[in-house]
């Protein structure tokens, strides 16, 4: 997996890591790594991606406040055990963002 980068983001990442299962499909599947490398740009641009509205407004207001923040980003052509999404999620200290598979946490 290459390095994941970051432009333009509206608030500190933190390290971003990957748990294994997102690293092992971004290393075997080109078109999924830049599913995630798009998916983690919309994140750090406020673009929280397939959330419900009250997920939305507590992520606008975590920017303010200075807690956790989750996104969810879906693509079909990535299916994992019959679920297609991603969460990234970055801790309220901004010490890190993680890029997970909604069973992996």
């Amino acid at each position: 997996m290459d390095t994941l980068f970051v432009i333009n983001a509206v608030f500190k990442t933190g390290q971003i890591v990957a748990t294994r299962g997102v690293y092992d499909l971004t290393c075997q599947n080109p078109d999924f790594a830049k599913f995630v490398q798009k998916s983690l740009n919309r994140h750090v641009k406020g673009d929280w991606g397939e959330v419900d509205v009250e997920d939305k407004q507590t992520n606008d207001q975590a920017l303010k406040q200075g807690t956790r923040l989750l996104s969810a980003y879906n693509d079909d052509r990535f299916p994992k055990n019959g679920v297609a999404t991603i969460w990234i999620i970055t801790e309220a200290d901004r010490s890190a963002t993680t890029i997970l598979f909604p069973d992996e946490y």
